[in-house]
C-alpha cells in the first residue's frame, strides 16, 4: 500500500508493516481494522474516526488525534510515548470509550480533565503521565508502573490498581472511593496523610 488517501472509508481492512511516519490525513474512517507493526510515530490524523480497531507492535508516539474520534480500541505491544489524548474529540454524552492498552509505552502522555470510565492500562509503563482533573471511575489499571505520573482532582472511584507500582496519589486530592490497591503499595498512600509508619 502507497498512502491512506483522505476522504476514504477503511472497512475490515488488514494492515500490516507500513511505514508512515510524519504524514497528514485528514477525513478518513477506519472500522473494525487491524493494524500490525506498523509506524504512524509522529503523523497527524485530523478530523477521523477509528472504530473498533486493534493495533499491535505499532509505533504511533507523537501521533497527533486532532478532532479525531476513538472508539473500541486496542493496542497491543505498542508505543504510545508523548500523545496528547486531550486533542481527540470526546462527545460529552459519553463515558466510556472501550479503549484498551497492553504491554505498552505511554510515557510523557496526557490524559488531563478526561471522562473515560473503564479505561484499561495491563502491564503498560506510564511514567510522567498527567492524569490531573479527569474521571476515570471503574477502570482498571492493572501490573502497570505509574512512575512521576500526575493525580490531582482525579476521580478514581473504582479503579483497580492492583499490583501497580510508584504511583502517588493524594487521598485528600483525590477521590479514591472503593479502590483497589495492592497491600504494600497501598502504604505510599498514607503519605499523603502525614503519617510516619515504623517497624
Amino acid at each position: 500500500m502507497t498512502e491512506f488517501k483522505n476522504d476514504e472509508l477503511y472497512l475490515e481492512d488488514f494492515f500490516d508493516k507500513l511505514f508512515f511516519p510524519d504524514k497528514h490525513y485528514s477525513n478518513i474512517e477506519f472500522e473494525d481494522c487491524q493494524f500490525s507493526d506498523c509506524d504512524f510515530s509522529a503523523s497527524k490524523f485530523q478530523n477521523c474516526r477509528f472504530i473498533n480497531c486493534a493495533f499491535e507492535r505499532c509505533n504511533l508516539s507523537l501521533v497527533d488525534f486532532s478532532n479525531t474520534k476513538l472508539f473500541e480500541l486496542k493496542f497491543l505491544d505498542s508505543k504510545l510515548v508523548g500523545v496528547d489524548w486531550t486533542k481527540a474529540a470526546w462527545p460529552v454524552y459519553h463515558v466510556d470509550f472501550e479503549l484498551n492498552f497492553t504491554r505498552c509505552i505511554l510515557n510523557d502522555s496526557s490524559f488531563f480533565g478526561l471522562t473515560l470510565h473503564e479505561l484499561v492500562f495491563d502491564e503498560c509503563k506510564l511514567h510522567d503521565v498527567d492524569f490531573r482533573e479527569g474521571d476515570y471511575t471503574d477502570s482498571s489499571m492493572t501490573y502497570s508502573d505509574f512512575k512521576h505520573s500526575l493525580f490531582m482532582r482525579t476521580k478514581l472511584q473504582g479503579v483497580d490498581f492492583s499490583d501497580s507500582t510508584a504511583y502517588v496519589i493524594d487521598v485528600l486530592e483525590n477521590n479514591v472511593r472503593k479502590a483497589k490497591f495492592s497491600r504494600y503499595e497501598a502504604l505510599s498512600l498514607l503519605e499523603s496523610l502525614g503519617i510516619e509508619l515504623v517497624d
